[in-house]
């Protein structure tokens, strides 16, 4: 009879214990009832730009290592964007993340009649006390780009089709002429404006105006415009580069650059930190130093071999000048500062 409690106390003990280390491991891994839920609201449906999908994976990921409850909510239209935002607070998300200036006006409103509800917002800024505002130092990376070209060229005429004469846009214009004349003095840059982000057709032409005067290097800006550039290089046997993504594997006999925008890295980093406690609204910035921005084979691989336009040399030396970027050593100003 002894013999038999003494076996019952020692399989109670390790009942026990098994059932106390299952609940440890549930707590650490983030119970459903303990995780944060958040919610990403896209301003377009998923497949539309590969801007928006790439912030969608870099959510997912984060989701994935620190136990978060991710939901991705996709705008049918940009008018569905208000709507969605209320949804998420209705359903009592823990942080609401959108993006882009399409989301402005809609989060300026519910993030007012919302004021203890937190958000972040990625691309653009919106001064409210519960919003954090994701922004890049792109003229990092248009540096970077400008400087490749210099250092690339043949003909030492290299050309821009940006989207608008806009204060904006300077971040690309100015401080891709600036790596373009810091390495290549003697380059002359040829610049035009599409006067819009959604034409392909007059992308092109300017393209091919370019072209006409010699440039063997034309960087697209302009949005979707840029369509029209790769078409023109295509057609003149130019070179060229995209933005945001890596464009090179639509065309990597003429498109042999990309000018990265990681908003995965910024989707990412912003579940992090509020995971971690360390969330703060007012604006954050990510660069160089943050794998915010960036530049094709130079601060990420492409799935495209390198094209001999480029060639290893110009690379090794692009990224000698990002290390010297991110160290401080070399200042790229924002050409939008006072």
């Amino acid at each position: 009879m002894k013999k038999f409690v003494w076996i019952f106390a020692i399989i109670s003990i390790l009942l026990v214990g098994c059932s106390a280390e299952k609940t440890e491991k549930v707590a650490k891994n983030g119970s459903k009832k303990d995780s944060k839920k958040i919610a990403l609201i896209l301003p377009e449906k998923i497949g539309v730009n590969p801007f928006f999908q790439q912030m969608d994976e870099g959510a997912k990921k984060a989701a994935n290592e620190f136990g978060v409850e991710l939901k991705t909510i996709e705008s049918t239209d940009h008018a569905a964007i208000e709507q969605n935002l209320r949804v998420a607070v209705a359903e009592q998300y823990d942080l609401i993340i959108t993006s882009s200036f399409e989301s402005e006006d809609a989060l300026k409103k519910v993030a007012t009649e919302n004021p203890n509800q937190q958000f972040a917002i990625i691309d653009t800024v919106i001064d409210l006390p519960n919003v954090q505002s994701v922004t890049f130092r792109e003229y990092e990376a248009a540096y970077l780009l400008g400087a490749a070209a210099g250092l690339s060229t043949k003909t030492d005429k290299v050309g821009m089709v940006a989207a608008m004469d806009i204060p904006l846009l300077k971040k690309w214009t100015v401080a891709f002429e600036q790596g373009l004349k810091d390495t290549n003095p003697d380059a002359e840059f040829l610049l035009n404006f599409v006067g819009g982000f959604t034409d392909p057709a007059k992308a092109k032409e300017l393209a091919l105006l370019q072209s006409s005067k010699g440039a063997d290097f034309i960087a697209g800006a302009a949005a979707v415009g840029d369509l029209g550039v790769f078409e023109a290089a295509k057609e003149k046997g130019f070179y060229t580069a995209g933005q945001d993504v890596d464009r090179t594997t639509i065309d990597p006999e003429h498109i042999v650059l990309s000018q990265l925008k990681g908003t995965d890295t910024a989707a990412y980093e912003t579940i992090k930190s509020f995971t971690n406690g360390n969330f703060k609204t007012g604006v954050v910035e990510y660069g160089l130093k943050e794998d915010g921005v960036g530049l094709t084979h130079v601060t990420r691989d492409s799935e495209t071999p390198l094209n001999a336009f480029i060639g290893q040399g110009v690379v090794d030396q692009v990224k000698a000048i990002a290390e010297e970027i991110k160290s401080g050593k070399r200042e790229v100003k924002n050409p939008l500062a006072n």
